[in-house]
């Protein structure tokens, strides 16, 4: 399969999903059952070349990028169309492939207001290309090209088929519909921070040509450099920083997580969804592909001051989960807690930490994709995600309930399922950081994150505690809840499946990234 190696099937893997885009808007709006098929038919062959993909990739040499292809695209600014994929972006690929396609199935019964299948579906697959695209991109120009792509599908999804509940605007006189506010705030929050990103590039394209005959945006070359000490002094400071505030707010880090809570409870579920499961790796995978390896001197000097506020994450997100009454937003605030035991991970600058931080994307990507899945069924039952009114649900529907159990369980980090591995790993990693760090500041981290775990063990109970125990509300007596439907089980089981896999056996991740890792942590930090 030689077609498949050099970089036709990585390609396929890319742009399949929007050659879908374009065969769904040429579809007539009328042939709903055509546009589910063909949605479905794109996202499941580009989830069977995924896997075909993860099948023949060589992980003993994981550290090596693999199925790609260099070809020339713009040679003015010499940036060229340079894709592969190494263990470290192998899980996060198969991974945004798998939940696309859980994603299109779980739509087919449940559509989101106002009813566009056409619309909904191709922006669905517009935001697959950008995801994959991300991915695998081993240009920068390229990088960000897909790095902004999934920007607009995610705008208009919310601004379109989000929440239509009234507002009114925090500091001004006047209301608006939640999804509107939602959508301009995530544009605005992530237009910003790109914006400091491109200029980052700028400056690495332009300082690399005082080492090699032609300035350039390739990563791995880029990388080459940056091992051997081509950047530094305030140039590498000030182009961290750029960088630090593109992936910082995509992540997001606190402070920069304001956006995300608005934008999980104003999108229709199948944005939340796909912006839980593999829009928030994007900026924690920029920091590892890019930012470590290009400048690892201003890594090690941003390192404590990353800590600090991924821990700051860790408990503010854990506290502000405890404050809240709907069921969304609780778990739109659990993602700013989880992305912060990524962001610790990636911070003690250890093999250990960023492999945790790489198992930990994986692990949050199925867990709180469930959960999302879960908390949007319920709410088109219900039609309220107010936790004060959705007690008893184990009586009225008890599978839709026990999976929410099992899942809750997960992301609090029980042994035994996905969500264990990246906080342990994560905290493992704080407690011997890289050397030059300093370790009493990372132990204490180490310690107040150990306190976040059980902080979010208190808030998942808790909304288990409203929302699955007790008796139902009175409001209630007399309606009939149809309990899980065969197309939310279709798309709900193989996350579960995927949960308990990684949680008994994490060398389905951590196989892939390991020696990628150590690769990255050696030439970097040269151990």
């Amino acid at each position: 399969m030689g077609w498949f190696d050099n970089g036709w099937g990585l390609s396929l893997i890319v742009f399949l999903p929007m050659v879908g885009a374009l065969a769904v808007l040429f579809t007539p709006k009328a042939n709903e059952a055509a546009i589910k098929a063909l949605s479905l038919g794109f996202t499941v062959v580009t989830l069977g070349l995924a896997t075909l993909m993860a099948f023949r990739f060589d992980f003993g040499a994981s550290e090596v990028f693999q199925f790609g292809t260099s070809l020339t695209w713009i040679e003015s600014i010499n940036s060229g169309y340079h894709i592969g994929v190494d263990g470290i972006s192998l899980p996060l690929l198969v991974l945004s492939a798998f939940v696309t396609v859980l994603a299109v199935i779980y739509s087919f019964n449940h559509w989101p207001e106002p009813h566009n299948p056409k619309g909904f579906m191709a922006l669905t697959l517009v935001l697959a290309t950008g995801m994959n695209g991300t991915f695998v991109a081993l240009d920068l120009v390229l990088f960000f090209v897909f790095f902004e792509l999934v920007l607009l599908p995610m705008y208009f999804m919310i601004g379109i088929w989000g929440d239509k509940a009234i507002m009114k605007i925090p500091g001004f006189n006047r209301e608006v519909e939640t999804r509107l506010y939602a959508a301009i705030k995530f544009f605005l929050f992530t237009l910003f921070g790109s914006a400091f990103m491109l200029l980052g590039f700028l400056a690495l394209y332009f300082k690399s040509g005082e080492f090699v005959a032609e300035r350039t945006f390739d990563i791995p070359l880029l990388i080459h450099l940056g091992s051997n000490g081509a950047f530094t002094g305030t140039f590498a400071f000030l182009v961290f920083g750029a960088l630090f505030l593109g992936f910082a707010v995509k992540v997001p880090m606190w402070p920069f997580h304001t956006w995300l809570p608005d934008a999980h409870t104003a999108a229709p579920t199948v944005g939340s969804v796909l912006l839980a499961a593999i829009l928030l790796k994007l900026g924690a995978y920029g920091f590892i592909r890019i930012s470590l390896p290009i400048l690892p001197d201003m890594a090690k000097d941003w390192a404590p001051a990353i800590a600090i506020l991924a821990v700051i994450g860790i408990i503010y997100g854990s506290l502000a989960c405890l404050a809240q009454t709907d069921m969304k937003r609780l778990i739109a605030f659990s993602s700013v807690g989880h992305m912060g035991f990524v962001m610790l991970g990636i911070a003690s600058m250890t093999s250990v930490g960023i492999n945790a931080a790489i198992i930990g994307m994986v692990a949050h990507g199925v867990i709180t994709g469930l959960l999302f899945f879960v908390a949007g069924s319920m709410s088109h039952r219900y039609h309220t995600r107010d936790m004060g009114r959705l007690g008893g649900n184990m009586k009225v529907m008890p599978i839709m309930g026990g999976i929410l159990g099992f899942t809750a369980m997960a992301s609090l980090g029980l042994p035994g399922l996905a969500g264990f591995w990246g906080e342990f790993m994560a905290l493992f990693g704080a407690y011997s950081p890289l050397a030059g760090l300093n370790t009493t500041l990372f132990r204490t981290a180490m310690v107040l994150g150990a306190i976040g775990t059980v902080l979010t063990a208190g808030y998942m109970l808790w909304m288990l505690q409203k929302v699955n125990l007790g008796e139902p509300s009175a409001e209630w007596e007399g309606q009939h809840f149809h309990d899980v439907d065969a197309y939310e089980l279709t798309a709900w089981v193989p996350l579960v499946v995927a949960i308990v896999a990684i949680g008994v056996f994490p060398r389905l991740v951590l196989g892939a990234t390991n020696d990628a890792v150590v690769s990255l942590v050696t030439k970097a930090f040269g151990g």
